[in-house]
C-alpha cells in the first residue's frame, strides 16, 4: 500500500555483520516529503483511536513518536537503555539471541489505565517491543497498539506479540 516508501530506505548489505541486509531509514529522514508522510500514516491511524501518551523506543523511535506526540497533542514517554533516564526508574530485563539488555522508564511515566500507543522505527525479533508491553502493563498501563515504520516479517516479531494492533507501514518479507 505504501511501497514507494520503500524506494527511500537505503539497503545497506553486511551491516552490521557480514549475510545482515541493514534498512536504513536515515535517507527516508533526509527526504522530507517521505518522512512527512510516515507521520501522516500514522497521524491518520492513531487520531481518533483512544490513546492516552505515546511511548518511544530507543533511540529511532523517538524521531517517529516525538513527530507523532506533536501532531496528536499526546504526552511522549521515552524508553531508553538503563542508566538514561535522570529520576526513578522501571526496569525490564529481556532474553536477546545471545544474552539479556533491559529497558527502563521513568517510574512516574504510565497511570493505572493509562492507554498507550508503542511506537518504533523497526520489528525484527519482537524482544524489545515486548518487553515494553510488559514494563507498560506492569505499571498498570493498557497497550492500544504498537507501531512501527518497517517489520521484517520473515523474523515473526509478531509471535512475541500476540492479542496486540501491531500496525508496519513497510513489510519486508526477506
Amino acid at each position: 500500500m505504501y511501497e514507494e516508501l520503500k524506494k527511500v530506505i537505503r539497503e545497506v548489505p553486511d551491516f552490521p555483520k557480514k549475510g545482515i541486509l541493514f534498512y536504513d531509514i536515515t535517507t527516508l529522514l533526509m527526504d522530507a516529503p517521505s518522512f512527512k508522510k510516515v507521520i501522516d500514516i500514522f497521524k491518520e491511524k492513531y487520531e481518533n483511536k483512544e490513546i492516552d501518551k505515546i511511548i518511544a523506543i530507543e533511540s529511532r523511535g523517538f524521531i517517529f513518536g516525538a513527530a507523532l506526540s506533536y501532531v496528536l497533542k499526546k504526552p511522549f514517554i521515552p524508553v531508553r537503555k538503563p542508566g538514561k533516564l535522570p529520576a526513578e526508574t522501571v526496569k525490564k530485563e529481556y532474553s536477546l539471541e545471545y544474552g539479556t539488555d533491559a529497558i527502563e522508564i521513568h517510574k512516574d511515566a504510565i497511570e493505572e489505565g493509562d492507554r498507550v500507543l508503542i511506537i518504533d522505527d523497526l520489528l525484527a525479533t519482537g524482544g524489545t517491543a515486548k518487553a515494553v508491553v510488559d514494563l507498560v502493563k506492569e505499571m498498570g498501563g493498557e497497550v492500544k497498539s504498537i507501531a512501527f515504520v518497517i517489520e521484517l516479517t520473515f523474523l515473526k516479531g509478531r509471535e512475541k506479540l500476540r492479542n496486540i494492533d501491531i500496525f508496519s507501514i513497510l513489510k519486508y518479507d526477506s
